[in-house]
């Protein structure tokens, strides 16, 4: 038996979603994203599921989402609480972690 090192985005890529395409489980007011002046949630989740578009506002898709928690963590003690809802997918619906 041999242990082979894998990368992180190597990993990440063996996860299976299952996207609840009726309910999202996160979602941002990007009015309230506009004036936040930090916006950590850019450096902090780990598959950058945030990104500032051409017109440097927030874009958001949580479809790759491993339900971490840490972008609602940040948002809500250093950022200006964009994100108005953050809850675990419903039944059957999110990530599936095969590695790791």
């Amino acid at each position: 038996m041999s242990i082979e090192k894998m990368e992180a985005a190597e990993l990440l890529s063996k996860n299976k979603f299952n996207v609840d395409e009726e309910i999202a489980h996160i979602e941002i007011d990007k009015t309230i994203c506009a004036q936040c002046r930090e916006k950590p949630c850019l450096y902090v989740c780990p598959v950058v599921l945030y990104k500032l578009d051409k017109n440097g506002d927030i874009s958001f898709d949580y479809a790759g989402c491993l339900e971490c928690g840490t972008c609602r963590v940040v948002c809500h003690d250093i950022g200006s609480k964009g994100i108005v809802k953050w809850v675990y997918p419903r039944g059957t619906f999110g990530v599936n972690f095969r590695y790791g």
